[in-house]
């Protein structure tokens, strides 16, 4: 209201202000309000993120990818390990498979085992200045947004490569009962109970203690078949547990190891189930379970050999995702990478993931880097596609690999698959906040009241295209400087890889609400 006063004509000063706070909130307010029940256009539905498995294993046993040698200082550790998991984000991999016990010893504070020498050079001694290689290693992954699988080999005990002395606290001085020497090795016997016990604590106690997203094994159970000086292979020395434990059994003693491990993987599986059900147990074996399956395949025989009845694990569904080591090329038909892949995943009843191993390091030696395209492209003809690269190494130093998986692979961030078995139920929709001033847009997003978040997928509609990221459960902000998008969605993702549904902000309404489709509601966005 103008308000005239003698000799002169203008605003009283508290229209002023009132006039003031009205232009503040034009500017600050979104272009367009969600009413609540209001529906989508089908164009501001955001599509759905690519899922794929992308990951590397980080070897620790023998230095062979981290840290580079022993003996490192505590600075010089951390920056090494930030280096690989940035690299691992710039390559857009969404998870890093972490080696934390090479051989009954401990990249992680631990009462059960020694620190590993792998840190200090010595066996038993903490690093110093302390830290918990593994602690950090998973506070910097989710930090990143990538998930972290500690490692485990569940029955080495010590590695020949080993140079500093085996520490007191090191089960072959506690409990050498336990042990048996196999040529270069020190192994755990998996035909006594008292053993499949103790490895399953080692697990266990990691699990309870740190926040790893899986759980994971290679194919180390029985040990590769040693030689002696005559050329000769040299049988497990288990004479005294098969007496015990298996003579009776009614097997073979073929059959009883394998059992042994059958009844450890049972085990440990069920185990984590009951701990942590969200936590996915995954299994490494040898890329081919029996010659001969399919036909055309031949090479070595890990049922026979080193006992593991790995077809079996699959079938049975005691694991989450399942790696056979594929690390041939496709070409050849005796170990055809397809040939295997498509095998295994036609013996997959129990509809687990099957996420094959590459041998990367072969790219730009062996190999030319559009193999391993062209083994990732294998991967996708299956709905939920993974790989993992062995190892990290490949992918820190080999620029034709780096342009290649940054060209042609992994162009656009993907969400690793979701394992329905472990759960459905999507988490809440989040709530959307959007501040525009002028040109400018603040947006920020929140969990729903007692919703934890893993992750988040953001994605902005601009010029007609989709752009999707995936970001850290502790990122909710992104601004928009000198530039609106057309829509912004928000989704939350649980830890086994459900989403729930967008919240969905719009710079302007947009034409022809949907008819008949979801009846996703809008969001309201204030300033």
């Amino acid at each position: 209201m103008l308000c005239q006063t003698p000799g002169k004509t203008g605003l009283m000063p508290q229209m002023k202000l009132r006039i003031f706070f009205v232009l503040v909130l034009l500017t600050a307010w979104p272009a367009h309000l969600f009413a609540a029940g209001e529906t989508v256009s089908p164009a501001q539905i955001p599509p759905p993120p690519a899922r794929e498995f992308r990951a590397a294993w980080i070897a620790t046993v023998g230095n062979s990818c981290w840290p580079s040698k022993p003996g490192l200082s505590t600075a010089q550790q951390k920056a090494e390990l930030l280096a690989i998991l940035d690299r691992a984000v710039a390559l857009k991999l969404n998870c890093v498979i972490f080696q934390v016990r090479p051989a009954c010893d401990a990249l992680y504070q631990s009462s059960l085992e020694p620190w590993s020498e792998y840190l200090t050079g010595v066996q038993g001694r903490a690093p110093w200045p302390y830290y918990d290689p593994l602690a950090f290693a998973i506070a910097e992954a989710h930090r990143r947004g990538l998930e972290l699988h500690a490692w485990f080999n569940p029955f080495r005990a010590h590695h020949f490569q080993s140079v500093s002395p085996i520490a007191l606290n090191h089960i072959s001085r506690t409990h050498p009962g336990l042990v048996r020497s196999y040529a270069k090795y020190l192994w755990l016997d998996p035909g006594d109970p008292a053993v499949r016990e103790y490895s399953l604590r080692v697990v266990l106690d990691v699990l309870k203690r740190y926040d790893v997203d899986g759980i994971h094994f290679d194919d180390y159970f029985y040990p590769y078949k040693e030689t002696n000086s005559g050329g000769l292979k040299m049988d497990f020395p288990d004479d005294s547990t098969w007496k015990k434990f298996g003579l009776n059994s009614g097997l073979t003693r073929d059959d009883w190891r394998r059992h042994n491990v059958d009844i450890f993987m049972e085990q440990v599986y069920h185990a984590i189930k009951a701990e942590k059900p969200w936590v996915k147990f995954g299994i490494s074996p040898f890329g081919i379970w029996r010659p001969k399956n399919p036909p055309s395949i031949k090479g070595f025989d890990a049922y026979e050999e080193i006992y593991c009845d790995s077809l079996k694990w699959l079938h049975e569904g005691w694991c989450d995702y399942f790696a056979p080591q594929l690390y041939w090329g496709i070409a050849p038909p005796q170990t055809s990478f397809t040939t295997l892949l498509d095998w295994w995943n036609g013996e997959n009843v129990r509809h687990r993931h099957i996420w094959p191993g590459m041998d990367s390091l072969k790219a730009g030696e062996k190999w030319p880097a559009t193999e391993i395209v062209n083994q990732i492209n294998a991967t996708r003809r299956y709905a939920d596609a993974g790989q993992i690269h062995w190892s990290v190494m490949a992918l820190m130093k080999n620029p034709a690999l780096d342009a290649a998986l940054t060209r042609d692979s992994y162009r656009q961030p993907a969400l690793i698959p979701a394992s329905p078995w472990l759960g459905t139920t999507p988490p809440a929709m989040p709530k959307l906040t959007v501040t525009v001033r002028g040109k400018s847009a603040a947006v920020r997003w929140e969990n729903a009241p007692g919703q934890p978040t893993n992750l988040w997928v953001l994605q902005i509609l601009s010029d007609g295209l989709w752009r999707t990221d995936i970001l850290p459960a502790n990122q909710v902000a992104r601004s928009f400087q000198n530039y609106l998008p057309d829509v912004v969605a928000i989704r939350a993702v649980d830890r086994v890889g459900n989403l729930s549904a967008p919240a969905i902000w719009s710079a302007k309404a947009l034409s022809s609400p949907a008819r008949g489709a979801p009846g996703l509601p809008r969001v309201s966005a204030t300033h």
